[in-house]
């Protein structure tokens, strides 16, 4: 059973496939965290808690002679501000008095089969409702009639539990919403690292991994999306933890704007993490009956460290965050033409490339920028989504036919929530871009960003795109962000309702992909923000693969995909083999380690075919047989990380296993090359230790394979690949 509860105690334990978290309501009302950890029997940890006189660790009222009892001290399911509690908090309202005293007492619980759903927003889903148990735990404030709605997924089978909150204003007056996090956890022991995945334009999520000390840490983004700079997916591990052994607890925000994740280690050594949107440009006005939903977190705990972590993500994330037609089916091998032309080009140009590329046996041709308004750089046209005949030549009917006719199917490129300031749009509807009154906007890439929390410029971008989708047969859509947003302000809400935007512009997101999903059901959407500027789980909701950076160095990729890998699939990863050299960083590298890394993804390439000779040619032809041929092993199979990029390593080595352990794929780059080399040998994972695998015909030992190694040969050239094969014998 996922729920146990013992209503005498008032005690809440949920339990997954292998961890159990634990709540209690004290005798005070209080809802107080007890344990989450390793699955074991259901007793009360709430043994574990201790309490003593701190010293300026302030006492409720109601106890007040009790000076051992102080919030301050006690590890709290929902923590909030002004209550006497001050650590980070996960709530924080404030009256119309000007005071922001909560104080929340337990009130009441609902169990419920299935998975709760939060209305606009993303979340991790289950096919069946026999799968979830949904537990709801509502806290309330007596005085104020704040009522706080704590829900709880638990997904036994995917080993995860989701959270979400809802507030309710059930009182008289109206109250502001200045911090909402979607999640708390307060370990009361323990010595942990605070993992996060940082980074820049070009170079993403790089893994930083530092102690948890006393005071506050933190990860986040105030860029109006996720960000390069940081991603909304944190952990929070033992010092000891590696890859496969220790405890680790991963937590994924569901959420594509601002967020926070802040870790505290308290006065008396107890660890918090807090995960939800970033408070600092965030201020919700709840009107009497209204209410406000917190984007989703979801969080997996594992005791064999973080290759089991990030089964479990790829795993719910492949089959239970992202949906539509390529969920499943197999998405096909693309190729981009930005990196081979820019926008200089037109219609002949792209048929002669994508002729080129389907003597190759690429699927998909992909338009890129520059097929709209006045776009011949980056400096206008954005948010006039009409198409420019007079530089393509033709119709884009006719030009999508044109490609079709020669087997491949087609798709086009949009970033529909910028604007130019050199655009019909902008000259029309001035209003209709985030700026401040009176004050001159920031620009980033001659670019302004569209209000997308007002319904009528949704509409109208919707209807542009609608009219282009409409007029051809268009099987692919590139969703690309190029800018952070500044300037924060609508002109569709009041003074007071500033706070509101950042929000609410997220949601106005969500409601035109979700929109574009349902109208057209067979649509490949691909992800992008310049890259990886919102590679996050709440977009995998509307798109099920994400451009994952702008940097296409097979080398640099070997950092980000490594980073990208602790929570989000390989199915989910847009990566491409392009030129060399490099466009981004000049080096030269042979094109079968360009291939090994973009196999790591969903596969594809960005490039001039005309430029490419005969022999690159015909091994571009072999290599996208080969990922057609392991492409179920690589896109569902278990992902091992056997290396780590970083450091003066030899080898960078990742292995995509079949879940039975039938066979498995392991792919090895040299990076780097030294002078009489020592021999170097790598330990495989996902094998069946009693079984013998065939490799280069001959045969290895399961468990050899994976407890001493597999030697790599020596590489004769700089950055030489190799790919490995190894299947079980009958």
């Amino acid at each position: 059973m996922a729920i146990i509860l013992n209503e005498k105690q008032s005690l809440f334990t949920l339990q997954t496939k292998n961890s159990m978290y634990q709540m209690k309501a004290d005798e005070y009302g209080a809802l107080l965290h007890t344990y989450y950890g390793k699955k074991t029997e259901n007793i009360d940890y709430s043994y574990l808690i201790s309490m003593q006189d701190n010293g300026f660790s302030g006492n409720p009222y109601g106890n007040a002679h009790d000076r051992a009892y102080s919030f301050d001290t006690l590890p709290q399911e929902y923590p909030v501000y002004g209550g006497g509690d001050f650590r980070r908090s996960a709530l924080m309202v404030r009256y119309g008095a000007g005071h922001c005293a909560l104080e929340l007492h337990y009130d009441s619980y609902r169990i419920i089969k299935g998975k709760y759903s939060i209305p606009g927003l993303p979340a991790v889903y289950a096919e069946e409702r026999n799968q979830v148990d949904t537990l709801i735990v509502t806290l309330k404030d007596d005085q104020e009639d704040i009522f706080v709605h704590l829900y709880y997924g638990v997904m036994e089978d995917l080993d995860m539990i989701t959270r979400t909150v809802r507030v309710e204003n059930r009182g008289k007056d109206k109250v502001v919403l200045e911090r909402v996090m979607s999640m708390c956890l307060d370990q009361q022991y323990g010595d942990y690292d605070f993992l996060t995945f940082y980074g820049k334009h070009a170079m993403e999520r790089e893994l930083s991994r530092m102690p948890v000390h006393h005071g506050v840490q933190s990860a986040g983004s105030v860029r109006g999306a996720s960000s390069h700079q940081y991603n909304p997916f944190v952990i929070l591990a033992d010092h000891k933890a590696e890859e496969t052994k220790g405890d680790c607890y991963g937590v994924s925000f569901l959420y594509s704007g601002d967020f926070l994740a802040e870790t505290e280690y308290d006065q008396i050594n107890q660890t918090r993490l807090v995960m939800g949107i970033h408070p600092d440009n965030f201020r919700f006005i709840l009107e009497p009956g209204e209410e406000f939903w917190a984007p989703e977190a979801a969080m997996v705990y594992s005791d064999k460290g973080f290759e089991n972590m990030s089964h479990i993500y790829h795993k719910a994330f492949r089959n239970n965050l992202c949906r539509g037609k390529y969920k499943n089916a197999r998405r096909p091998v693309l190729l981009n033409n930005w990196e081979g032309t820019y926008f200089d080009f037109n219609g002949e140009k792209l048929v002669q490339m994508a002729e080129e590329a389907a003597e190759m046996g690429v699927e998909l041709f992909v338009l890129d920028d520059g097929w709209f308004g006045k776009r011949d750089s980056d400096n206008s046209g954005l948010g006039d989504w009409t198409v420019n005949e007079k530089k393509l030549g033709c119709t884009l009917k006719e030009l999508s036919d044109r490609i079709h006719e020669l087997g491949l199917t087609f798709g086009i490129w949009f970033e529909p929530e910028c604007v130019s300031e050199d655009s019909d749009l902008y000259r029309e509807h001035p209003e209709w871009a985030l700026k401040a009154p009176g004050k001159k906007p920031m620009l980033s890439r001659s670019q302004l960003v569209l209000d997308f929390s007002r319904a009528e410029v949704r509409e109208h971008i919707f209807a542009q795109m609608c009219s282009v989708l409409d007029s051809a047969r268009i099987e692919y859509v590139k969703w690309d962000f190029n800018r952070s947003i500044s300037d924060i302000y609508s002109a569709g809400l009041s003074a007071e309702r500033q706070g509101e935007v950042a929000h609410r512009y997220v949601l106005g997101l969500y409601d035109i992909l979700e929109r574009i999903t349902q109208r057209y059901p067979d649509l490949l959407i691909e992800g992008c923000s310049g890259g990886g500027g919102r590679f996050d789980a709440g977009m995998l909701y509307y798109t099920p693969q994400i451009w994952c950076s702008d940097d296409t160095d097979a080398i640099e990729r070997l950092k980000i995909q490594y980073g990208t890998s602790f929570a989000y699939p390989v199915s989910t990863v847009g990566a491409h083999v392009s030129a060399s050299p490099n466009h981004q960083t000049g080096r030269k590298t042979p094109i079968s380690t360009r291939a090994a890394a973009a196999m790591a993804g969903t596969f594809g390439y960005e490039l001039d075919p005309g430029k490419l000779n005969a022999r690159d040619k015909e091994e571009i032809h072999d290599q996208i047989e080969v990922f057609k041929k392991y492409y179920d092993l690589i896109q569902q199979g278990d992902y091992y990380r056997l290396t780590n990029p970083y450091g003066e390593k030899a080898y960078h080595a990742w292995e995509f296993a079949a879940p039975d352990g039938r066979e498995a794929l392991v792919s090895v780059v040299a990076v780097k090359v030294y002078a009489n080399p020592a021999p170097v040998i790598i330990k495989l994972r996902g094998l069946r230790e009693d079984k013998y695998y065939r490799l280069n015909g001959k045969s290895y030992l399961g468990g050899a394979l994976m407890y001493a190694g597999l030697p790599l040969p020596q590489p004769k050239e700089e950055y030489e690949s190799w790919n490995f094969h190894l299947v079980m014998e009958k």
